[in-house]
């Protein structure tokens, strides 16, 4: 391939799965200067939908604050191999991923780092006073080709004491904001959000989104946005769906689309897709997912008495499969068309773990 012209041989090695690029780096000394530069690392980015998304696995047991990687591009057909990744960082807290970049923090630290190149940046600690309790979010504007955090502070009634809901009084929080490469947070003023304290905080049209809890006591909710560009919120109309108003849903990105599973009574899933940001009409309830106990967790769920069937949706992929995760210990691929259910299982894989939806990339720091 020495012979092509350049701008031929990036866009060849653009459409690669990313792991296949990474080893190409071995190939010949052109090969690997061409990989290692930026001009390849944007090109391989605008193709990351063509491919299906990894998974970046956080092992809780048997060892904590392990990591994984399962890049299912690289294997559509075959068995998909589990990689161990390592960090210089030990931090416990995954805070999530944008475009190969992964955002971790500890109690004053926050790190960004990407683990395919290795690059890393600590970035300004966070400053909390007594009670405070922090919400991150961490995501990317294709408007300013910015990165950005995001913290929602808030005084606890209480301080000590953990909820899924942070808690203030009055219900006020302050946003604190840093952009990638600066030195110091911003802070945004205070919002009248009382965002819920779980992994939803999905990225989507350059926007981060959240669950806002109305009240204390009050089970119904908003659908909060965060826009990283003009550094506003809006709310974002939710379907008008049961599951919905009482709160039992978790946001998802499917496909570059602002997702949501709503939970039901059965133990299955109903999963609603927003066609077109921001219109109320346009969500439509794609899929709806009966239960189904993976068969590793059968005998033990058999002595406990629990729902059977316990899933989160995860990411789907190009072949129509919906990839569930169950309890936190087993992974199952859903089939929407022949409506069946697929063990899924890696070896080596911790049994107990976090999971987020991780696209590999060559981006730098």
């Amino acid at each position: 391939m020495e012979c092509l012209p350049q701008d031929v041989v990036l866009d060849i090695l653009s459409r690669l799965p990313i792991t296949s690029l990474v080893q190409s780096k071995s190939v010949c000394r052109s090969w690997r200067s061409i990989i290692q530069g930026s001009l390849l690392a944007n090109k391989h980015l605008s193709h990351m939908s063509d491919y299906d998304p990894g998974i970046i696995f956080q092992s809780h047991w048997p060892s904590q604050n392990q990591y994984y990687f399962v890049d299912f591009a690289a294997y559509p057909e075959g068995n998909k191999i589990l990689k161990k990744i390592s960090f210089s960082t030990k931090h416990a807290n995954l805070v999530g991923s944008c475009n190969g970049l992964l955002c971790f923090c500890n109690a004053s630290q926050i790190h960004i780092c990407n683990p395919l190149t290795k690059d890393s940046i600590e970035l300004p600690k966070l400053l909390k006073g007594p009670g405070e309790v922090g919400i991150l979010g961490f995501g990317f504007s294709p408007t300013t080709k910015e990165y950005k955090l995001i913290e929602i502070v808030y005084q606890r009634k209480r301080p000590g004491v953990w909820s899924h809901v942070a808690v203030s009084n009055p219900f006020q929080a302050e946003v604190r904001i840093l952009t990638l490469g600066g030195s110091r947070w911003r802070s945004l003023g205070m919002v009248p959000y009382r965002f819920i304290r779980q992994p939803s905080q999905v990225m989507v049209s350059g926007r981060l989104h959240w669950r806002s809890q109305l009240g204390k006591y009050n089970i119904d909710n908003q659908l909060i946005s965060f826009d990283l560009a003009a550094e506003t919120f809006q709310e974002v109309s939710k379907p008008d769906c049961r599951s919905f108003n009482r709160g039992f849903y978790e946001l998802i990105n499917l496909q570059g689309h602002l997702s949501a599973a709503a939970s039901n009574a059965s133990g299955g899933l109903e999963i609603w897709v927003m066609k077109e940001y921001n219109i109320k009409e346009s969500w439509i309830k794609e899929f709806s997912i009966g239960g189904y106990l993976p068969k590793e967790l059968q005998r033990i769920n058999a002595r406990i008495h629990s729902p059977r069937s316990v899933f989160r949706a995860i990411c789907r992929f190009r072949s129509g499969e919906i990839l569930l995760e169950h309890r936190s210990k087993a992974l199952v691929l859903y089939d929407p068309v022949h409506e069946t259910f697929k063990d899924l299982t890696f070896e080596g894989a911790p049994n107990w773990f976090k999971m987020v939806v991780h696209v590999g990339s060559l981006i730098s720091i």
